[in-house]
Protein backbone atom coordinates (compact mmCIF):
# COMPACT_ATOMS: atom_id res chain seq x y z
CA UNK A 1 0.00 0.00 0.00
CA UNK A 2 1.18 3.72 -1.02
CA UNK A 3 0.57 6.48 1.74
CA UNK A 4 1.78 9.99 1.68
CA UNK A 5 1.72 11.99 4.57
CA UNK A 6 1.69 15.67 4.84
CA UNK A 7 2.05 18.52 7.91
CA UNK A 8 2.09 21.91 9.09
CA UNK A 9 4.83 23.19 11.08
CA UNK A 10 2.55 22.22 13.84
CA UNK A 11 2.32 18.74 13.11
CA UNK A 12 5.83 17.90 11.43
CA UNK A 13 7.54 15.98 14.49
CA UNK A 14 4.27 13.47 14.71
CA UNK A 15 4.46 13.21 10.82
CA UNK A 16 7.76 12.39 11.11
CA UNK A 17 7.49 9.87 13.28
CA UNK A 18 4.76 8.41 11.64
CA UNK A 19 6.88 7.96 8.49
CA UNK A 20 9.60 6.27 9.64
CA UNK A 21 6.85 3.50 11.54
CA UNK A 22 5.54 3.36 8.58
CA UNK A 23 8.64 2.17 6.45
CA UNK A 24 9.58 0.33 9.05
CA UNK A 25 5.98 -1.68 8.88
CA UNK A 26 6.87 -2.31 5.25
CA UNK A 27 4.23 0.40 3.59
CA UNK A 28 5.96 2.53 0.81
CA UNK A 29 5.98 6.24 2.02
CA UNK A 30 5.70 9.38 0.02
CA UNK A 31 6.49 12.70 2.41
CA UNK A 32 5.24 15.65 1.27
CA UNK A 33 6.23 17.91 4.23
CA UNK A 34 7.25 20.35 5.82
CA UNK A 35 9.86 19.13 7.25
CA UNK A 36 10.85 21.54 9.96
CA UNK A 37 9.30 24.09 12.54
CA UNK A 38 9.12 27.66 10.15
CA UNK A 39 5.87 28.73 9.90
CA UNK A 40 3.52 27.40 6.39
CA UNK A 41 0.32 27.37 5.74
CA UNK A 42 -1.48 24.09 6.21
CA UNK A 43 -3.87 24.61 3.10
CA UNK A 44 -0.90 24.49 0.79
CA UNK A 45 0.49 21.21 2.50
CA UNK A 46 -3.41 19.56 2.63
CA UNK A 47 -3.98 19.86 -0.66
CA UNK A 48 -0.44 18.78 -1.92
CA UNK A 49 -1.60 15.76 -0.46
CA UNK A 50 -4.94 15.40 -1.60
CA UNK A 51 -3.75 15.69 -5.03
CA UNK A 52 -1.64 13.12 -4.62
CA UNK A 53 -4.75 10.98 -3.46
CA UNK A 54 -6.93 12.30 -5.90
CA UNK A 55 -4.47 11.02 -8.54
CA UNK A 56 -3.84 7.82 -7.56
CA UNK A 57 -0.19 8.43 -6.29
CA UNK A 58 -1.27 6.94 -3.28
CA UNK A 59 -3.92 4.31 -2.23
CA UNK A 60 -4.39 6.48 1.49
CA UNK A 61 -2.79 9.46 2.98
CA UNK A 62 -2.18 11.04 6.36
CA UNK A 63 -2.54 14.59 6.98
CA UNK A 64 -1.00 16.33 10.52
CA UNK A 65 -1.89 20.12 11.85
CA UNK A 66 -2.44 20.97 15.20
CA UNK A 67 -5.56 20.42 15.53
CA UNK A 68 -6.18 18.23 12.88
CA UNK A 69 -9.12 20.80 11.89
CA UNK A 70 -7.51 22.81 9.14
CA UNK A 71 -5.43 20.16 6.86
CA UNK A 72 -9.06 18.22 7.11
CA UNK A 73 -10.69 21.07 5.71
CA UNK A 74 -8.33 21.84 2.87
CA UNK A 75 -8.39 18.07 2.36
CA UNK A 76 -11.64 17.99 1.56
CA UNK A 77 -11.86 20.55 -0.84
CA UNK A 78 -11.11 17.74 -3.41
CA UNK A 79 -13.78 15.87 -4.02
CA UNK A 80 -11.85 12.95 -4.50
CA UNK A 81 -10.96 12.45 -0.81
CA UNK A 82 -12.87 11.87 2.06
CA UNK A 83 -10.79 12.82 5.23
CA UNK A 84 -11.92 11.79 8.48
CA UNK A 85 -10.00 13.92 11.46
CA UNK A 86 -9.93 11.05 14.36
CA UNK A 87 -8.47 11.20 17.93
CA UNK A 88 -9.05 7.30 18.66
CA UNK A 89 -8.80 3.79 17.00
CA UNK A 90 -12.43 3.32 16.57
CA UNK A 91 -13.35 6.78 15.24
CA UNK A 92 -10.28 6.13 12.48
CA UNK A 93 -11.52 2.07 11.97
CA UNK A 94 -15.32 3.30 11.46
CA UNK A 95 -14.14 6.04 8.89
CA UNK A 96 -12.88 3.05 7.04
CA UNK A 97 -15.76 0.99 6.89
CA UNK A 98 -18.65 2.72 6.65
CA UNK A 99 -17.15 6.15 4.92
CA UNK A 100 -14.61 4.98 2.68
CA UNK A 101 -12.40 7.64 4.14
CA UNK A 102 -9.16 7.43 2.32
CA UNK A 103 -7.27 10.37 4.32
CA UNK A 104 -6.68 10.29 7.73
CA UNK A 105 -6.15 13.96 9.50
CA UNK A 106 -4.67 14.11 12.98
CA UNK A 107 -4.40 16.50 15.68
CA UNK A 108 -0.45 16.80 16.91
CA UNK A 109 -1.47 19.24 19.76
CA UNK A 110 -4.15 16.96 20.92
CA UNK A 111 -2.55 13.33 20.20
CA UNK A 112 0.15 11.70 21.37
CA UNK A 113 2.22 9.40 19.42
CA UNK A 114 1.11 5.93 20.30
CA UNK A 115 -2.20 6.85 20.13
CA UNK A 116 -1.46 8.37 16.58
CA UNK A 117 0.26 5.28 15.56
CA UNK A 118 -2.68 3.13 16.97
CA UNK A 119 -4.72 5.60 14.97
CA UNK A 120 -3.24 5.07 11.96
CA UNK A 121 -3.32 1.16 12.15
CA UNK A 122 -6.40 1.02 12.39
CA UNK A 123 -6.95 3.07 9.48
CA UNK A 124 -4.67 1.04 7.30
CA UNK A 125 -6.34 -2.69 8.49
CA UNK A 126 -9.98 -1.64 7.95
CA UNK A 127 -11.55 -2.28 4.90
CA UNK A 128 -14.40 -0.93 3.46
CA UNK A 129 -17.45 -2.23 4.20
CA UNK A 130 -19.48 -1.86 1.47
CA UNK A 131 -23.10 -2.87 1.09
CA UNK A 132 -25.55 -0.32 2.39
CA UNK A 133 -22.87 2.36 3.02
CA UNK A 134 -22.05 2.22 -0.89
CA UNK A 135 -25.19 4.78 -1.51
CA UNK A 136 -24.21 7.01 0.99
CA UNK A 137 -20.63 7.11 0.34
CA UNK A 138 -21.60 7.85 -3.82
CA UNK A 139 -23.48 11.11 -2.33
CA UNK A 140 -20.01 12.32 -1.44
CA UNK A 141 -18.93 11.27 -5.04
CA UNK A 142 -17.38 14.18 -7.65
CA UNK A 143 -20.57 14.17 -8.89
CA UNK A 144 -22.45 15.95 -6.26
CA UNK A 145 -24.94 18.42 -6.78
CA UNK A 146 -24.57 20.43 -4.02
CA UNK A 147 -22.64 23.83 -3.61
CA UNK A 148 -20.14 25.16 -1.16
Amino acid sequence: MRIALSADHAGYTLKDELVGWLRDQGYEVTDLGTNGPESVDYPEFGRKLAQVVASGQADRGVAVCGTGIGISIAINRESKCRCARVDEPLAAALAREHNNANVLALGARLIGTEMAKVCVAAFLDTPFGAGRHVPRVAMLSPQRQDSD
